[in-house]
Parts: C-alpha cells; structure tokens; sequence
C-alpha cells in the first residue's frame, strides 16, 4: 500500500476540473509523432483526435463501421480509420496486423473505446460484453501492436477508466457473471477497474522498453456512452433532476466534451509524465488513493494494487489465448 500511495501523489500541474484538450496539450507540436485512438469517431475520443491530429500527429482510427467513423472525421487532415471489432478476436488481430506491416512505430495507444451499463450481452466466447469490449479487447490490441509501441522508444498507452471503478473492483472468479446475477452497474464498474489494473501492469513490464501506461476518469460528460441509460440510470449519474430535467454544469458536476478529453490528451502528451507512469489520473494531474468507502474522487485500492494487476494480467492472457510478451522485440 504505501508504493501505491507513493506512486498515487498529484504533481500540482497547474491545471484542473475546467481545462480543455487544446490547453492540457500546452502547445506541444506533435508532428512526427503516430497515434491510434479506439472510440475515436464520436465523443470525447473524437475531440481527443481533433486535438491531436491538430498539432500535428498522424491519427488512425479503428472504428466497427468505419464508413460511419469516416463520416464523423471527413476534413481532419493526417486521420485515417480503419475496421475494428473489440469484440471480435480475429478482427483485432487483423488490424494490428496491417498496422504493423506498414512498418510504422507507434507513439501514442489511446484505449477509449467503451460500452456502459448495457443489457447482458455476450460475445462468441460466452465472455461478458463490457468486460470484454472495455478491458479484453483492448489488453489483446496492445499485445499485438506491441512491437510498434516498441519501436517508438518512447510510447504512452493511455487507459480510459472511469469513476465508475469505485462501485467494485475485478472479480476474478466470476468476472462473466456466470455464477452470480448479472448487474450492468457492476460489470461496468469491474471494466473499468480492470482499465485501471492493465495500465498499472502493462507500465511495470513496458517502462524497461520505453513504454509507459496510465489511467484516467475524464469525468462526467454526457457522450453516446449513455445510449443505455434509461432515466433512473441518467439520475443516478447526477445528469437529470428530479423532474427529468437536464442539470447543467455547475449543478450537475458535468464537463463538456472539450474538459472531458483533457486528461486523455495530457497522459498522452504532457512532458509532466516524463520518467512516470502506471498511475491513475483525473483533471489533468495524478489522483489520490482513497478509502474504499469514499463516495468522492481519487483511486480505489483495488484499481491500482499491482499484486491484484498481476492475477488480473495472467487471467488475461488465459482468457485471450494471447500471451503478451513485454520482452520479445
């Protein structure tokens, strides 16, 4: 606990709660640099692309409809999409096969594509759908693009968690819900709490190889995340009133899209992370640890206990059949 609490110590970055993407990038140029955003056609993903993509990185965009993703990112200069199922094991594999045979290194691995609070949903394996699409999709996608990441000598791999983590951590026995009732909540929160447990693993096997990982919470922004939420789910999540009534920012605590991919933008780019990493972040700056039972922000331990994110990598690897080798070149 206290290498957590030593690792989980805010760096006063100057920045907070109202910073945007733009401003979170402090004018870095980024040209030369080649990034990869998952969820990067709608939402905050899609901000977080015009950002980068503005200051000069070349942007793909893996995206399940690509002529949709197209169509959202036509004009951006220097982004291209590309077909990609998370759900699908051999269409991650393809993709990362055709990246990697462009020979191209990779800078920057941004896993921000996600379902919430869905119906049960199972994939062709029997495995939990957001489980599944938020955490194995992407720990198989990293793994396979790890010879770019690599070849970067110098790489991020940003996580997109969420607050959402507090409500549970990672069930190792029965994270697909097979002996228990399914509750979208739960299975959400898990997600996301094994978004949080990767980058912690995946920074402690990549940071010899020059490759760092973080988490983040973005926080609350109403994006087409939401799309299954009824609206008891939108009051629960502090979006609606007691009347049905949006609540605006201040009252609702809600950011707008450009605040919401700041911190994104900032793990992936500001030299304030130069020499760190496999930490959770919100607002642009390194959350605290706090109390299991704290209802407010900061990173439970369960999130960011590296012994819990070593069982939670090797539970991965068996579930994907893919054995991710941070040493092999």
């Amino acid at each position: 606990m206290d290498s957590i609490n030593k690792q989980q110590t805010p760096l006063r970055s100057g920045f907070d709660a109202a910073t945007t993407a733009i401003e979170a990038l402090a004018g870095r140029d980024l040209s030369g640099m080649r990034a990869i955003v998952t969820g990067g056609a709608s939402g905050l993903g899609l901000e977080t692309v015009r950002v980068l993509a503005g200051a000069g990185a070349k942007v793909l965009v893996p995206a399940r409809d690509p002529h949709q993703a197209q169509a959202a990112l036509d004009g951006m200069a220097g982004v291209e999409v590309a077909a990609l199922d998370l759900l699908d094991p051999q269409s991650i594999d393809t993709f990362a096969a055709a990246f990697l045979a462009t020979g191209r290194a990779l800078h920057v691995l941004v896993n921000g594509a996600g379902i919430m609070a869905t119906p049960l949903l199972r994939d062709a394996r029997g495995y939990e759908g957001q489980f599944a699409t938020n955490h194995l999709g992407h720990f198989q996608l990293t793994a396979r693009l790890w010879p770019a990441l690599r070849q970067a000598q110098g790489a991020r791999v940003v996580c997109v968690s969420s607050l959402g983590h507090r409500q549970a951590g990672v069930d190792l026995d029965d994270p697909h819900f097979l002996r228990q009732p399914y509750d979208k909540w739960r299975a959400y929160a898990q997600s996301k709490s094994a978004n949080a447990l990767f980058a912690v693993e995946l920074d402690r096997r990549g940071a010899a190889h020059g490759v760092r990982a973080f988490s983040l919470h973005p926080g609350a922004i109403l994006t087409p995340l939401v799309r299954h939420l009824n609206l008891d789910d939108l009051r629960r999540v502090g979006a609606l009133d007691d009347e049905g009534q949006v609540n605006p920012p201040p009252q609702s605590g809600f950011k707008n899209v450009a605040q919401g991919a700041a911190t994104a933008v900032w793990c992936a780019t500001s030299a304030q992370l130069e020499g760190l990493g496999g930490v959770y972040c919100e607002d642009c700056d390194i959350a605290t640890l706090v109390a299991d039972d704290s209802t407010g922000p900061g990173v439970r331990r369960w999130a960011a206990d590296p012994a819990q994110a070593r069982r939670l990598w090797t539970l991965s690897e068996q579930m994907t059949g893919v054995r991710f080798d941070c040493d092999a070149a």
